[in-house]
């Protein structure tokens, strides 16, 4: 077709759908019980889950992270069960979180000693939500069959959740070898990544069918198949997807710090999910020393809900500010809106249904400004360089007022709290 005639194509051609893919269909599996409880798969929206790095052992340490981990939006928390200490802690943890009406469900994250913990300290096992067991470190040799079935025995005796997770940096080296030495007697061998690929996602699947024959349900397992480079999470998922219909737990395990490990994250798994892959989701940041635990579950939720699949948070656009906007107002006040909005939300979400819903707007200068504000639910133009210093208020795409003064952004913020109460505060009142 030539440029002449896609300029003049039916307009029908140009209906491309701008949605994500269907989700892939897969068994549900639910985690917890009570109002904390959340289902992973069968259809049910994609939950954010996170982990404490604190010691476990620590029972005070290890419940405010939990709870601050569940305010921030984690649906799910994981803790480290790597010794005595810290199975004898898991009992104390989770009563001392009910207490505080934090219901979220705990996974316990089981390497080495899984079985023999889960079985001295019975207590643990049945205050726990769901297990984590790796395939490659479950157990070596002998033993890897026998204590992968005692730990799956527990969770069926207890009616617990597993997720199997194999990873890249624990993947079962038996495994692994043998594959690797089938492939250099191949007439046309593979590269060495794709066999570790192709280990990983045997290793879950070897695992879950075991499992079941152990007696586990298919809705009582998950399955995951984490690496640490982009393109084998996208490739390693792609082939996990294919082959089975078990609830997928997605992560690029050791992302990285900062912008780094937000970036690979959210690359990795945008892929899969707008391909309809992946039912539970971690991003799994390197905290700054003595940095916010939580800013993993604000990056999570914020992935799911610029890509359309959850809503969380009223979401705020802001200008990035160019040569038209010298002035720091904007800036000041998007920053200013975000965290209001971010702190009043744990109360907003029980006097006002559905605010998470809301789109606001805060722009820098006339270009794009009322035209930005006019697709926000409410939205506000404050003037750039050389522009008259005025403010217009767009709300529901109409304008509604212009700010002038020392004073607008408090003005702005008033105006978005009497718009929440009368679009939102309605439902509450009945």
């Amino acid at each position: 077709m030539t440029v002449t005639e896609a300029l003049h194509a039916p307009i029908a051609d140009c209906a491309i759908e701008a949605a994500p893919a269907q989700r892939r269909q897969c068994v549900g599996v639910r985690v917890g019980e009570g109002p904390g409880s959340v289902v992973m798969g069968g259809g049910a929206p994609i939950v954010v889950q996170s982990m404490t790095n604190t010691d476990t052992a620590d029972v005070d340490a290890t419940v405010r992270q939990v709870a601050a981990l569940a305010r921030a939006g984690s649906e799910v928390v994981r803790i480290t069960v790597d010794r005595a200490e810290a199975a004898a802690a898991t009992p104390r943890i989770k009563e001392k979180l009910l207490k505080m009406g934090v219901f979220t469900p705990i996974v316990g994250d089981f390497h080495y000693i899984g079985h023999k913990l889960l079985a001295e300290f019975p207590d643990c096992a049945k205050a726990l939500d769901k297990y984590r067991i790796n395939p490659g470190n479950v157990g070596f040799r002998e033993k890897k069959d026998r204590q992968f079935g005692a730990i799956v025995e527990t969770a069926i005796r207890h009616d617990k959740a597993v997720r199997i997770g194999a990873n890249w940096g624990s993947l079962d080296q038996e495994l692994l070898t043998g594959m690797m030495d089938e492939n250099a007697r191949s007439a046309r061998p593979l590269d060495a990544r794709a066999i570790t690929r192709e280990a990983l996602v045997r290793s879950a699947l070897w695992s879950a069918e075991r499992a079941e024959e152990i007696g586990l349900p298919r809705d009582r397992i998950i399955l995951s198949a984490k690496v640490s480079a982009v393109q084998d999470l996208i490739a390693a998922y792609r082939m996990l997807a294919r082959r089975c219909d078990y609830a997928l737990h997605l992560g690029l395990t050791e992302a990285g710090m900062g912008t780094k490990g937000i970036v690979a994250s959210s690359a990795a798994m945008g892929i899969l999910l707008q391909e309809g892959i992946g039912d539970t989701i971690r991003v799994s940041l390197t905290p700054e020393p003595g940095g916010d635990r939580t800013l993993e579950v604000k990056v999570a939720q914020e992935l799911l809900q610029t890509m359309g699949f959850r809503t969380f948070v009223p979401l705020v656009a802001a200008c990035p500010g160019c040569g038209r906007t010298t002035s720091t107002v904007f800036q000041e006040l998007a920053r200013d809106i975000q965290t209001w909005i971010s702190d009043s939300m744990p109360q907003w979400r029980k006097t006002y249904p559905g605010v998470e819903s809301l789109n606001v707007a805060v722009m820098g200068c006339i270009v794009n400004g009322p035209g930005e504000s006019k697709h926000a639910d409410i939205g506000i133009s404050l003037p750039g360089t050389g522009e008259t210093p005025a403010a217009p208020v767009f709300i529901d795409g109409e304008k509604a007022l212009t700010l002038r003064g020392a004073g607008i952004a408090d003005e702005f913020k008033g105006i978005v709290a009497d718009y929440i109460e009368r679009r939102f505060g309605a439902a509450d009142r009945g």
